[in-house]
């Protein structure tokens, strides 16, 4: 990747050694350079806020505030792409809960850090595509107010070392594995590293659904909304496939399907 300028990196830990060897890694890295470093969960959120970097390293346990801490301080809508950094896998899960890029777990390779940056490139190109296309969008239009919001078309998927782009439009259905997603697409699976959270906030809500904490489908795939003994509700897809429905989904779902407009009719 060569930018036009350089991607710009905080790196924040309480541990000097730590800290030393993610500045070595970025400077060994082309397109990259050191924004500035913070070692405790206050001036992390004080360098965020002031440096403004493209990217910041982030250690989960710090003096002051932890990394989760310092997320929800600064804001989950105002915090750079983050890729946490931690000695303790179980926290893991608990990055991605507050929208983590990444998270390296200590001691990590230099091949496993390269992964987390490449990925970290990915997410700031797609975030500067959609920019410009707001841009264009407002240019085009002849106005420079606010436009509707960019939807996914397109979600990169690595596998085997290659890297596979699904479009939208063929996409059955999604559902969560842990801090994973698997894109459903005919008789094919691929899984990515991405919240169900995001995505949904990223892909067309007049396409597309969230339907269960678990399971976001493509409307138009679906063929019936099924009754369940106990109350439980679920769909079935034209494939065949059968997915449940949260409680709070169904109404949402059964307006779609002009189902309650129906109901209130005969009321």
């Amino acid at each position: 990747m060569t930018p036009a300028r350089k991607l710009r990196a905080l790196v924040v830990d309480d541990e000097r050694l730590a800290r030393q060897r993610l500045e070595d890694l970025l400077a060994r890295t082309d397109g990259w350079e050191l924004a500035g470093i913070a070692d405790d969960g206050d001036s992390a959120v004080r360098a965020i806020q002031d440096l403004k970097p493209d990217l910041v390293f982030l250690d989960v346990q710090m003096p002051g505030k932890t990394g989760i801490e310092v997320v929800r301080k600064v804001g989950v809508g105002q915090m750079p792409a983050t890729i946490f950094v931690t000695a303790y896998d179980q926290y893991a899960l608990k990055a991605f809960d507050v929208a983590a890029l990444d998270y390296l777990v200590k001691p990590f390779d230099d091949e496993r850090f390269t992964e987390a940056l490449r990925r970290a490139e990915r997410t700031l190109e797609l975030r500067q595509a959609g920019r410009l296309t707001a841009q264009l969008q407002a240019l085009l239009s002849g106005s420079g107010a606010a436009n509707p919001p960019s939807y996914l078309e397109r979600i990169a998927v690595e596998m085997r070392g290659q890297v596979r782009v699904v479009p939208a439009a063929d996409i059955d259905y999604i559902s969560a594995s842990g801090p994973y997603a698997e894109l459903h697409v005919g008789d094919k699976t691929f899984v990515i590293r991405e919240r169900m959270q995001t995505l949904e906030e990223r892909l067309d809500p007049a396409v597309f659904m969230r339907i269960h904490r678990s399971a976001i489908v493509r409307l138009d795939r679906i063929d019936a909304l099924l009754r369940e003994a106990g109350g439980d509700y679920g769909v079935k897809l034209k494939n065949g496939t059968r997915l449940s429905v949260s409680r709070t989904r169904v109404e949402p779902l059964e307006e779609w399907m002009g189902l309650a407009r129906q109901s209130s009719k005969n009321a």
